[in-house]
């Protein structure tokens, strides 16, 4: 398969394609397929860790094989990494650099800061886990030395256009890389903590236990809502760009990223191949001088699609390419975020896991016969399986032994024994699961060890009678050899050195990563060379190009450093009493908070304009306080304050919450994101958990930079590493929250408009979120509350309480003084009453166990443990 690339003019940059690559057969799908660049894993730090990965062993032999192939290659160091675990980090990045990857793709804002330590000119990508929606996210990646920012899959076309559009305007801009397909996370990344909650197995952490692909029941007003068949409810579709293609190259985004890297090689094969194709029939389309103008025929290129024999349904090429993508992995493909919300689309709920193709209904079942009403091609040897609307519970399935077509309709016939066709009903869904045909061409695509995907390159020939023959040969990389034959040209008699002779000689490419694409003859007269000497050029220009290419790259790398140069410098301990802070999510909760003496108090409401009641309570509160101290004669300092929170996310446009927020006039802002890092720079701050802080080269970014007052410590800590993290920081920078229904998906689909209404969006759902109370009932019979933010972006919230309460006393010994409680739906008795019992807890009144054992207990409140107790060898 050649390249079917033809150079872009200027104006419209081609978006470099990337895929995913668990393993060396990954690797070779990718590149034997048509991928500018793959992205992979190592054995430490990875946000797959259940992929099979490569070694740092694999580096050099692997980014050897990558570049003489030109194809880049990017590790990704995309979790979050603890303190004790920097010094193997730092061991960890100096190899990787040595070994000439092209770039890291990095969540950790401490592990890009350590990069750029180390290497002034290293590329750092910044991963989707840092959850960029915005210019200002855009600006923050900048500032840490980042490359290329991967923006968060939630953004759809017109809001890229947006960020492009403001970070040109600011000066600041970067390349964007996108997601074009795969498989989405309904939660935004790196804000997801429902494995960490539910299991200790940390998303963060490259260990998600994919709990969105569960099945849930809706419980609104405390009565369960009948969905019918609907049960997945918090499990999109898979994401296909496909049909988007023009708009995202239009966009100027610079590359184009294939999710992936747990899936099988032939899976990389197919979509890699797929995308390959179509950007380049874009990028020929969009180039041409005239629209109205036929596609130029050339040689070489992706013609054909796979599995001709599926032809002849009057499907078309494009549908074909739909064909190849579901036969690939699909649990419906949908262009996700990108046409905007559609929360009607987003999530069809009828089933979590792979399907394929939809064949169509059972309409007879007779003679050990199934007959369907066909929707799609099905042949001898492929593999269906029956959907009965139960997902969960086992399914018949087997190979298709026999097709005898009735117009659009079709017998199946299968194995003996093969399935139980009592257990099939009429009516029943069939899916294609598998078409060992496309899976046998898919694997031959890169089979063997001869190239496969060739590159184009331009030959110039220059030369005069008595001097050597001089080739000229340049790839698309900027590599440029130059070969001269061995023997001086002579005048032709016969069987000049024409272009054609020229081009028919120097393209004998066959078995080689290149494809001769233009040759330009500088010979004047009609000179002449022997085909054995052109043939040894040829050769000679191969191996001079590969030795070229697979040199590797040679960025700096200071020997000189550590990543104890950026620890913060450690102060005294804080002699003052712990204190407790409160965050509440309504009124009544807050006057119950300030009733019980809280002087720290957070505000979280779903409303921002609720928020000047709030601040009101709390100002009369101050009032009654000064006239009371100043009637006693006492120090006023323990005035209450109030601090209200902005929502979690902020996108283009949405300025206009922050400053409803602002408008309150609080005492300071509980800080969620990078918008708000610069929108609240002039008022008192507070980083949230959200900012990810989970080690002291963050720590220290966040509060040198940002002059914060406090920062929340990442959810992702267990107790030995939240210690290791106050041991390498001065403990006063930090609050840890020790009481919280943990907030386990933070996603842009709402809940209550897929499912509680006919609506697409706020525009036209009729807000069944400010009408009614929604759980959701997992299998094990637990309900995790659901609350919507002004953004109409949706929190599950854990239905048990989790609580540190037996680390306080350890913590407290370490100097931490700031420890936060957390309520969602408690009635202001329950809130006093938890107050109380932590505030015993602080005074040294009671002990953490017995905290826990009481509130276990009481009102049957269900307080768990939590993370903070989950054993540190994770």
């Amino acid at each position: 398969m050649k390249s079917d690339r033809l150079s872009s003019p200027s104006s419209l940059q081609r978006p470099e394609l990337l895929a995913p690559a668990g393993n060396w057969e990954c690797a070779k799908a990718a590149v034997e397929n048509g991928a500018d660049a793959i992205y992979f894993g190592l054995d430490r730090f990875n946000a797959r860790m259940r992929a099979e990965n490569f070694t740092e062993a694999d580096l050099p032999q692997l980014m050897t094989f990558l570049h003489r192939r030109g194809v880049k290659g990017y590790v990704t160091v995309n979790t979050l990494i603890f303190p004790k675990e920097l010094a193997e980090a730092q061991q960890y990045l100096r190899t990787i650099i040595a070994a000439g990857v092209d770039a890291v793709i990095v969540q950790d804002v401490g592990i890009c800061r350590l990069i750029r330590h180390l290497s002034p000119d290293f590329p750092i990508h910044a991963s989707t886990q840092m959850t960029i929606t915005s210019a200002a996210g855009v600006e923050f990646a900048k500032s840490l030395g980042c490359q290329l920012v991967v923006l968060a899959r939630e953004c759809s076309l017109q809001e890229i256009n947006k960020i492009q559009q403001q970070i040109a305007q600011q000066e600041t801009s970067l390349p964007l890389e996108v997601f074009v397909h795969g498989a989405l996370c309904v939660a935004y990344s790196g804000q997801c903590l429902t494995s960490e909650a539910l299991g200790g197995r940390s998303a963060n952490r490259g260990e998600c236990a994919q709990a969105c692909r569960m099945p849930y029941d809706l419980i609104a007003d405390g009565e369960v809502v009948n969905l019918k068949e609907r049960k997945y409810l918090l499990s999109p579709q898979d994401l296909a760009g496909l049909d988007v293609l023009p708009d995202l190259v239009k966009s100027g985004v610079t590359c184009l990223k294939i999710e992936g890297r747990l899936k099988a090689p032939e899976y990389v094969a197919n979509v890699t191949r797929v995308y390959r194709q179509a950007l380049d029939r874009v990028m020929e389309e969009l180039e041409r001088p005239n629209p109205l103008t036929p596609f130029p025929t050339r040689e070489g290129g992706i013609k054909a699609p796979l599995c001709v024999s599926e032809r002849g349904w009057g499907r078309g090429q494009l549908d074909q390419k739909h064909y190849n993508l579901e036969m690939a992995f699909s649990r419906g493909l949908y262009t996700g975020w990108f046409g905007g919300i559609n929360n009607q689309e987003l999530v069809h709920a009828r089933f979590g896991k792979k399907r394929g193709v939809y064949l169509g209904e059972v309409t007879r079942i007779h003679n050990e016969q199934v007959t369907v009403k066909l929707e799609a091609p099905v042949k001898p040897g492929d593999g269906i399986v029956f959907d009965c609307g139960h997902p969960e519970a086992k399914e018949e399935g087997g190979r298709v032994y026999a097709v005898v077509s009735k117009g659009k309709e079709a017998m199946l016939t299968f194995g003996r024994n093969d399935l139980n066709l009592r257990r099939v009903h009429i009516g029943d869904r069939i899916w294609k699961t598998s078409d060992p045909e496309l899976d046998k061409q898919l694997r031959q695509s890169f089979a063997g060890e001869n190239p496969q995907f060739q590159r184009p390159i331009d030959v110039e020939v220059h030369g005069e009678i008595g001097q050597p023959l001089i080739a000229i040969a340049r790839d698309r990389l900027g590599n440029i050899v130059q070969v001269e034959s061995a023997i001086s040209l002579v005048e032709a008699h016969t069987k000049p050195l024409d272009t054609e002779r020229l081009q028919e000689q120097f393209g004998r490419l066959g078995n080689t990563p290149f494809v001769l694409e233009k040759l330009t003859n500088h010979l004047s007269t009609s000179l002449m060379l022997p085909v054995s000497e052109l043939n040894r050029m040829r050769r000679e220009i191969v191996v001079q190009l590969e030795e070229l290419r697979s040199q590797p790259k040679r960025w700096q790398l200071r020997s000189d450093v550590s990543f104890q140069d950026l620890l913060p410098s450690s102060s005294s301990l804080s002699l003052s009493s712990p204190s407790l802070i409160v965050l509440v999510r309504n009124l009544k909760q807050l006057q119950a908070a300030l009733k019980a003496g809280i002087e720290t108090l957070y505000c979280e409401f779903e409303d921002p304009r609720a928020y000047r009641e709030a601040v009101q309570i709390v100002r009369q509160q101050q009032q009654k306080n000064k006239a009371d101290n100043s009637s006693l004669l006492t120090d006023n300092s323990a005035l209450p304050t109030i601090w209200v929170a902005p929502p979690r996310i902020t996108k283009p446009g949405e300025n206009w919450i922050l400053q409803q927020v602002r408008a309150c006039e609080a005492d300071g802002y509980l800080i969620r994101n990078y918008d708000q890092l610069q929108f609240f720079a002039q008022d008192r701050c507070i980083g949230d958990f959200s900012l990810n802080v989970a080690n002291p080269l963050t720590a220290d970014y966040f509060q040198q930079r940002f002059a914060l007052e406090r920062l929340t410590a990442s959810y992702d800590l267990n107790i030995t590493q939240l210690q290791d993290l106050l041991t390498s920081c001065p403990p006063q920078w930090f609050e840890v929250t020790i009481h919280q229904h943990i907030p386990m998906f933070h996603m842009e689909h709402c809940v209550f408009c897929a499912f509680l209404s006919t609506g697409t969006d706020h525009t036209n759902c009729g807000r069944p979120c400010e009408k009614q109370e929604v759980k959701l009932k997992d299998r094990v019979g637990s309900e995790h509350i659901l609350k919507a933010d002004v953004g109409c972006r949706n929190t599950v919230f854990n239905g048990t309480a989790q609580t540190g309460a037996e680390y306080v006393q350890r913590l407290i010994n370490l100097g931490l003084r700031h420890f936060r409680i957390e309520f969602v739906n408690e009635t202001p008795d329950q809130v006093t009453k938890i107050i109380h019992r932590y505030r015993q807890l602080l005074q040294g009144e009671i002990t953490g166990s017995q905290l826990w054992r009481e509130l276990k207990l009481q009102n049957q409140l269900g307080v768990t443990r939590g993370p903070m107790g989950v054993s540190a060898l994770r």
